[in-house]
């Protein structure tokens, strides 16, 4: 495994975070300096701070440096110049993370169309740098003239978009023909690592790899499973996470998209987490919901790793997220199955609540039946 510094923010949930997605890139955390501030206009730190890094990655000769923060390219220019070693921003890193873990052919192609975007954006700051006569090979370029370069990747990413466009028409016939079998379509959703995967294999008997390192899902995976004596359709997705920008967003936004054309979306919160992660996590996924355009009175939340935490401490947890009178919360553990009949129970109470014309149809057909009339 190759070893990383990492420059983070001096906050609890902002370490773990950030030590995460060092480890579920391939890097181990050999030393971590924490900063208040992290958005210096010359290298992101200050120059006390750089010195001192200095002296440490001379002395560790780590293969990298991760930066917690999203740097300009003349910030990342400057570092690697000074430091002489490969520096990773976290948009860089959670790039690294998606194209290892890209399996489908959708998600490999929406991890190539975002990392050409983050190199677009890079592009003209490379193409300066070459033409003053720097060379920012760390950046992997040598000196390309300004339109050659970018219009390569402009041309490469028109190819990647056409061939996203036709995966997602692929997806709209999908939709179109369940919507004609009148299937109900459920998506979980939460933050990376929160345990979607665990419970989407716990209610529908599947056997999908789990793990609690970041981004394990990053295709969709959508499975049949029955809900008050009719069939349903529940989809795994991909995680959220902090800071993850827009153009990354849209990258999976052929995947994310299940979310908006479902008719319940289940939120997956680890309550397990502490106070802090707990509401930033929430508010994260809330906030990327509403991006997505989900409708709230879609949400059911399953507040999950139930079996990790003391009885006493859901209360105030529920209150912190304002969960405490809303009705469609659920406490359940993916882990050992606990109450998740409950959240079957819950969901299809939501269904016939969306659908009551239905329902009290279908109850009035089963009295004529009952009756022979």
């Amino acid at each position: 495994m190759d070893k990383a510094i990492l420059i983070t923010y001096d906050k609890e949930d902002a370490i773990n975070e950030a030590k995460g997605l060092c480890e579920a890139a391939g890097y181990e955390v050999v030393h971590i300096i924490q900063e208040n501030y992290l958005q210096k206009p010359k290298y992101g730190i200050s120059l006390g701070i750089l010195e001192k890094l200095q002296e440490i990655a001379d002395k560790i000769r780590p293969d990298v440096i991760v930066f917690d923060e999203i740097l300009k390219p003349s910030q990342n220019y400057n570092l690697a110049t000074e430091l002489q070693r490969e520096i990773l921003d976290r948009e860089g890193l959670i790039l690294e993370i998606f194209e290892s873990r890209a399996s489908s052919a959708e998600s490999k192609l929406q991890v190539k169309l975002a990392q050409l975007r983050y190199e677009m954006v890079r592009a003209k700051e490379k193409v300066r740098l070459a033409n003053m006569g720097e060379q920012p090979g760390f950046m992997g370029i040598g000196k390309f003239e300004v339109d050659v370069y970018y219009n390569d990747i402009k041309h490469r990413m028109q190819t990647v978009k056409k061939k996203l466009l036709k995966a997602g028409k692929q997806r709209e016939l999908h939709r179109q023909g369940r919507k004609r079998m009148g299937f109900t379509t459920i998506s979980l959703a939460g933050y990376t690592s929160a345990g979607k995967t665990t419970l989407f294999n716990k209610t529908t008997g599947e056997t999908r790899t789990q793990s609690n390192e970041l981004f394990t899902t990053l295709s969709t995976t959508t499975r049949r499973i029955i809900i008050n004596q009719e069939p349903a359709l529940i989809a795994d997705t991909v995680g959220f996470i902090s800071k993850l920008p827009a153009y990354m967003i849209d990258a999976f936004k052929s995947t994310l998209e299940e979310l908006t054309y479902s008719d319940i979306i289940i939120l997956v919160i680890d309550i397990s987490d502490s106070q802090l992660e707990l509401k930033k996590k929430f508010a994260s996924c809330m906030r990327t919901l509403d991006e997505l355009g989900v409708k709230k009175e879609k949400i059911i939340f399953a507040l999950n790793k139930l079996d990790l935490i003391k009885e006493d401490q859901i209360n105030y947890k529920r209150e912190l997220l304002n969960l405490v009178e809303n009705e469609k919360v659920v406490l359940v553990s993916s882990k050992t199955g606990e109450n998740i009949k409950q959240l079957k129970e819950l969901i299809q109470n939501t269904i016939i609540n969306q659908n009551p014309y239905k329902y009290k149809k279908n109850e009035m057909e089963g009295v004529v039946d009952k009756f022979g009339n």
